[in-house]
């Protein structure tokens, strides 16, 4: 399938999230939220929610995060919000432009006001309208999608009813299971993977060449369980190339070689998630794949 080599001489192999398709966007700063005497980062646009229930007008938006007059590449809402739980109850304490370091206090009220008028309490508004969940970090980062959302290994969730914490858990975004491969960092299964294909003899009667891209899909029970060339998925693509059944062998060569691994479990938000690899791999003449672990 490749039959000359191009710059892709080595194999490379990168963890896509599901939600990695905006990873081009500048990197956002999150909002902070008061819980227990610390400041902490939460990534859950909760102001926003209030923004869209009264149909606050913007200057355009860009993958759900609203950019503003005077915004910056990094903060495209034109601002950050400080939330606090208290008394069993959420709290909006402070809006302060993006990157303040020592918070504004009148400046901060004056914002306030002009949202919601003269709501403010002691200095921060309750949050009656909303109801959901949000979660504070509690542990390592696990993934970020390049933008703003990020999860983290163990985190604290927050039920909300109209402004009210109903309740408050700890959850686990990570199964950790000796008998299975670590998964905590996405840049740790390249060698794996490669280590069990390096394993094949890709030699083969028809003398089919494999060398190509595959997309390897790690699905929620943390094993393989798709495979593709992400390029030539269509049958007219295939029959473009080459013949469907140099495809079929590939792709079942590449599935047999990585059908035994087994991954720990990931999360997001408690739920099991799947995530996707590009391989690009390129077999020498005896049979084996190009080392590039050096």
């Amino acid at each position: 399938m490749q039959k000359t080599k191009n710059l892709f001489k080595w194999i490379i192999i990168f963890a896509i999230l599901i939600f990695s398709q905006n990873s081009f966007a500048s990197p956002q700063v999150p909002d902070y939220i008061i819980y227990k005497g610390d400041t902490i980062p939460i990534y859950n646009l909760i102001l926003e929610k209030y923004f869209q229930k009264i149909e606050k007008s913007d200057k355009g938006s860009l993958f759900g995060l609203k950019f503003r007059e005077g915004a910056t590449l990094n903060c495209w809402r034109g601002y950050q919000a400080i939330y606090l739980i208290e008394n069993d109850s959420l709290f909006l304490k402070n809006i302060i432009d993006c990157g303040e370091r020592k918070i504004d206090q009148l400046a901060s009220s004056k914002r306030i006001s002009e949202i919601f008028g003269h709501n403010e309490n002691n200095e921060k508004v309750f949050i009656d309208w909303f109801s959901g969940d949000f979660n504070i970090s509690n542990g390592d980062l696990l993934r970020w999608d390049g933008v703003f959302h990020k999860s983290f290994e163990n985190e604290i969730l927050v039920k909300v009813q109209k402004g009210k914490v109903c309740k408050i858990s700890e959850i686990q975004n990570y199964v950790d299971d000796p008998k299975r491969i670590n998964r905590k960092y996405g840049d740790t299964i390249s060698k794996v993977i490669f280590n069990e294909l390096s394993k094949l003899n890709w030699k083969n009667k028809n003398d089919f060449d494999c060398s190509e891209k595959y997309l390897v899909t790690i699905g929620k029970n943390g094993e393989v369980t798709k495979v593709i060339m992400p390029e030539y998925r269509t049958k007219e693509e295939i029959n473009g190339f080459w013949e469907p059944k140099e495809y079929k062998h590939c792709i079942k060569t590449v599935q047999k070689g990585l059908k035994d691994l087994k991954f720990d479990i990931l999360k997001v938000n408690r739920k099991a998630i799947e995530e996707r690899y590009y391989v690009d791999i390129w077999i020498e003449d005896d049979g084996t794949l190009e080392d590039w672990t050096e």
